[in-house]
């Protein structure tokens, strides 16, 4: 078969799709993937103390390497990467992600500037810009879209069991190595104790990437959508965004408001280890494990929790849930935010990190199945390119910043996180709740079309 024209066939019923023991084996797959990136991705955040001492650089600079650096190349590959999942086979592609980014974060370890390790995260952020639009690609091609969510909530936990990993296992492997000036590491020298762990979380990705060779590539399916012909060519780019176009108020709940809520995700995520360190007076491994558990369990309950409660609503007759549920979950947040910035008690701030990082991910699985639904099979990876680049650019380029800065030239206080995470968080989210307001009644018209369609 020629990679760069894909067999695209018409859904015939649940039969038309792979059997569910073998869709769910790469599901499994994909999410612990998911998991690593997330892993190599967020241990950063837990290492800013020791990196700032070390290379002495600023909280500003610090955002750079959580985000800008990471985002750069994150945001320049995920649309290529997604056009070449809609034309190519999706396992060498994930394979090869996984093997780019593992070495890359094995690499930031051996940085001894600021400029060393800039390039190693933005050489992380290429390989991972490989996963997401060639996973959700597969999925759609594993599982018919009324048992989408389910598997996309699954894989979507990933990044949450992946950043509370990642700060377990990194306060653990500090912990261990804690009082030592240098570590030496058998056949490659000296190294700092946080150049030990960036070089430690990298090597499962190696095993990973191996396993992906073995994985079925699906035959790729196309649902009915009255908006493009099933005839199996592959559109231009003109063509995806003309279809975008004529569901742009959707579009935009979904490519741009989801966003907005991430913004408060990464912020939590990037600040709040460091905001226990500064504002409660804990250790890095204390803060590393509180906020590792913290981010491995509502992130996770959050993500797994969305498909639930939609169903719940879609039995009641809210036939617009997917946008429903994230417009009060926006409208959640701030109160949540609020309590953050004001108590002086390290038990609600925890309560207040817990209930805004399940609200935020609430509608995240829900999202990510209605982009795939609302969007023609021979677009999805492109889209979820530009879902990725919207996402990890808004919320994660901009979220880390946005606070460092804030902290920087507004609180002025680095003991004040809770401030600057509150201020842009609340921000953000009301912008949010406006675009899926907005959303809401195209939504349903378009529903009822593509229900008509199959």
């Amino acid at each position: 078969m020629n990679p760069t024209k894909p067999q695209v066939v018409p859904a015939a019923g649940n039969a038309a799709y792979p059997p569910s023991p073998l869709a769910w084996r790469v599901t499994l797959l994909l999410t612990f993937a998911y998991m690593l990136s997330f892993i190599d991705r967020q241990i950063v955040n837990l290492l800013v103390e020791p990196i700032q001492a070390d290379l002495a650089i600023s909280d500003t600079q610090v955002s750079l390497l959580q985000g800008f650096a990471f985002i750069l190349t994150y945001i320049l590959f995920s649309i290529p990467l997604g056009r070449l999942a809609d034309t190519h086979s999706r396992k060498w592609i994930v394979a090869g992600g996984v093997l780019f980014w593992s070495l890359a974060t094995a690499a930031c370890g051996f940085a001894n500037s600021f400029r060393q390790l800039f390039i190693a995260r933005a050489a992380v952020g290429t390989g991972e810009a490989a996963l997401t639009p060639a996973a959700w690609s597969l999925m759609a091609d594993y599982f018919p879209p009324e048992r989408r969510s389910f598997p996309i909530s699954i894989f979507l936990m990933g990044p949450y069991l992946g950043a509370g990993l990642s700060m377990i296992m990194g306060g653990a492997l500090m912990g261990m190595m804690e009082g030592m000036d240098t570590v030496a590491v058998p056949l490659l020298g000296e190294f700092r104790p946080w150049q030990v762990t960036f070089i430690l979380v990298g090597m499962p990705g190696l095993l990973v990437a191996l396993l992906f060779l073995r994985v079925a590539e699906p035959q790729r399916r196309q649902l009915p959508d009255p908006a493009v012909p099933t005839d199996g060519k592959r559109p231009g780019l003109r063509e995806v965004f003309a279809v975008m176009r004529s569901r742009s108020e959707i579009y935009l709940a979904l490519l741009v408001a989801i966003p907005l809520l991430m913004i408060v995700l990464y912020g939590l995520q990037a600040w709040v280890p460091s905001y226990l360190v500064r504002g409660f007076d804990m250790s890095v491994q204390d803060a590393g494990f509180t906020y590792g558990l913290v981010a491995l369990f509502s992130g996770s309950a959050g993500v797994l929790l969305g498909p639930v409660v939609g169903r719940w609503l879609g039995r009641r007759g809210v036939s617009d849930y997917p946008l429903r549920l994230a417009l009060w979950a926006g409208l959640g947040i701030c109160p949540a935010l609020l309590v953050l910035a004001t108590s002086g008690q390290v038990s609600l701030v925890l309560l207040a990190v817990v209930t805004a990082s399940v609200l935020v991910t609430l509608p995240l699985a829900l999202a990510a199945s209605t982009l795939q639904t609302i969007t023609p099979a021979n677009m999805r990876g492109v889209v979820a390119g530009l879902y990725v680049v919207m996402t990890s650019g808004v919320g994660m380029g901009l979220g880390p910043t946005l606070i460092a800065l804030t902290t920087d030239y507004i609180v002025r206080d680095r003991e004040q996180l809770g401030a600057s995470l509150a201020v842009v968080g609340i921000a953000v989210s009301v912008v949010a709740v406006i675009l899926f307001a907005r959303a809401l009644a195209p939504y349903r018209q378009l529903a009822q079309s593509l229900e008509r369609a199959a």
